[in-house]
């Protein structure tokens, strides 16, 4: 039976944020300590909270180790290699966590709803797909999967809420706007997905997503379990004292300063 879950107000949630941030950097740590090379993957419909939940492990880590990547469209060019070629470039060397903000799954989802491409090159991409997979782990890659999973109400709420504000509307591309109205296509899209990729080598992991913050804390304590680590032992470092031959600034009134339009108290 499961643990009962642990019920949390807002500073309770910031507090466990900052813990979960924290054993994150000691995860960075032993990724680059082990030569680790790890790959996640985070799918799921429009507004579920995909890069909310990126930003929040990706904030307190050093870039050059924990990346992140969102491919756009792809160029002319890239239609015609190899499908899992623009993400192969992508995959991390060692000692490096490559965060796949979508990923090559686009091709079972809005691919295959929106008409991008063939039946034939659907049907080739859910064939090899597990096979990819396999062999990424072959070659020593850690790949973990993530969909999250938004109610239609909630998607429908957060959809209102993003066309409302000035500061949102940007999230809302034309694209976006067209799987709202073909919501079922793309429910049933994923059911097919799941039945032919959610396989015993690389599991689907679904995160219940109508509350952003539970999502983010469940899915990070649950990441932090997937990579058996070790403490590294830090470097002590110590501050050099300050070279103290005497400096001058240049006059004020050689540089250009940015006007002060606001002072915070």
């Amino acid at each position: 039976m499961a643990d009962e879950p642990r019920r949390l107000s807002k500073k309770e949630y910031e507090r466990e944020l900052k813990r979960l941030q924290t054993e994150l950097v000691e995860l960075q740590e032993w990724v680059v300590e082990a030569g680790l090379k790890v790959v996640v993957l985070f799918e799921g419909r429009d507004t579920a909270g995909k890069g909310g939940v990126i930003k929040r492990i990706a904030e307190k880590t050093n870039p050059r180790v924990v990346r992140t990547v969102a491919l756009g469209t792809p160029t002319e060019r890239e239609k015609t290699q190899w499908y899992f070629q623009r993400y192969v470039a992508q995959l991390p060397a060692a000692g490096e966590m490559v965060l796949f903000d979508r990923s090559w799954y686009n091709r079972a989802g809005v691919e295959r709803v929106m008409g991008f491409c063939s039946d034939e090159e659907y049907e080739e991409f859910m064939r090899t797909a597990p096979s990819f997979e396999r062999m990424l782990q072959g070659s020593g890659l850690i790949v973990i999967k993530y969909w999250l999973s938004v109610s239609d109400e909630e998607q429908e709420r957060r959809f209102q809420a993003r066309i409302s504000s000035p500061t949102k509307q940007w999230k809302l591309s034309p694209m976006d706007l067209e799987a709202r109205a073909r919501w079922v296509d793309y429910a049933e899209a994923k059911d097919a997905m799941f039945a032919r990729t959610d396989t015993e080598d690389t599991r689907w992991w679904v995160v219940e997503a109508d509350d952003k913050r539970t999502a983010r804390l469940n899915l990070i304590s649950h990441l932090l379990e997937q990579i058996p680590r070790r403490p590294v032992q830090q470097e002590v470092l110590e501050l050099p004292p300050r070279q103290d031959r005497h400096y001058e600034r240049p006059p004020v009134a050689t540089q250009t300063f940015v006007p002060t339009r606001f002072v915070v108290e």
